[in-house]
């Protein structure tokens, strides 16, 4: 290896290192992320099924296809999106929603904090 390619291999390194880690619904306290939700967005999102809000309902989001809610007048982004709500999908659109999805209705800029996001997921888990 060259001295220069050793040096780029170890700025990669470093980068990855202060990446910040996607959150996990196991890691997460679900009453942490009730109450973030209801400070955060229950203005816009109900959590029972059948009321839709400005946002979809998010009863039983994990696992369910984008755009799935009926009665809910989505973005042409959204109905694009094919990727199931996992835990990770919902890490990385919580974090960024206009930057995960281009083009969403959703004007919420996000939850930088990794932990934040982990609790919110783990309150929306128990929604089913």
């Amino acid at each position: 290896m060259t001295g220069r390619s050793i040096f780029a291999l170890m700025l990669a390194l470093a980068a990855s290192s202060l990446a910040t880690p996607p959150a996990s619904a196991a890691d997460g306290d679900p009453a942490a992320g009730k109450a973030l939700f209801e400070r955060t967005c229950e203005n816009c999102h109900a959590v029972v099924i059948g009321v839709n809000k400005v946002g979809p309902s998010l009863w039983n989001v994990l696992d369910r296809k984008p755009a799935a809610v009926p009665d809910f007048a989505y973005s042409e982004a959204m109905k694009a999106n094919k990727q199931p709500w996992t835990v990770a999908a919902l890490d990385a659109y919580l974090a960024d929603p206009r930057g995960d999805v281009h083009g969403v209705k959703m004007f919420f800029k996000g939850l930088p904090n990794p932990a934040d996001r982990a609790n919110v997921i783990a309150y929306l888990e128990r929604l089913k």
